[in-house]
């Protein structure tokens, strides 16, 4: 069973309040739930401090637990200097997506062009390495001929 200390929404429609709860990480967002550790209410000023309240020893001692974070909560307890976020880079975000899919597409091409030019190169080098075998062969054949065309001398008499 992994647990999970997440946000569930509770309040009416187009006033959000949310639950800071430890649950089981298949059970839905708004139901069941272990034990409530807090709640969140977005609508009130960030000065407020009544706009987050939470319970950091019951917090820390699930996480001993084993208890698992979502992001918005280790934001929370990031915040409260409990747990340490990582922070998050993705400079293809502000791009809009025909661009991305453009510059994806000239990348594979180029990937292609560069495949082509390195299987072209790889050709070439196996024809040289060809031509220097047969040429290599044929100074062997060369070489093994030549002795065989001196005349024999003859043997010498003791």
């Amino acid at each position: 069973m992994s647990l999970v200390i997440r946000m569930a929404r509770a309040g009416t429609k187009k006033r959000p309040v949310y639950h800071i709860v430890v649950a089981d990480s298949r059970s839905p967002r708004d139901g069941r739930f272990i034990e409530r550790l807090g709640h969140f209410n977005p609508l009130l000023p960030k000065e407020k401090t009544e706009r987050l309240k939470l319970d950091l020893d019951k917090v820390q001692a699930w996480m001993k637990k084993g208890a698992q974070p979502s992001d918005r909560v280790t934001r929370f307890l990031d915040a409260a200097g409990i747990v340490k976020r990582e922070k998050r880079n993705n400079p293809e975000k502000a791009v809009p997506r025909k661009e991305r899919k453009a510059k994806e597409e000239e990348a594979a091409k180029a990937k292609e062009g560069a495949d082509a030019a390195a299987k072209t190169a790889a050709t070439a080098k196996a024809a040289t390495d060809k031509t220097a075998a047969d040429k290599a062969k044929a100074d062997a054949a060369k070489a093994a001929e030549k002795p065989s065309e001196k005349p024999a001398e003859a043997p010498a008499a003791s």
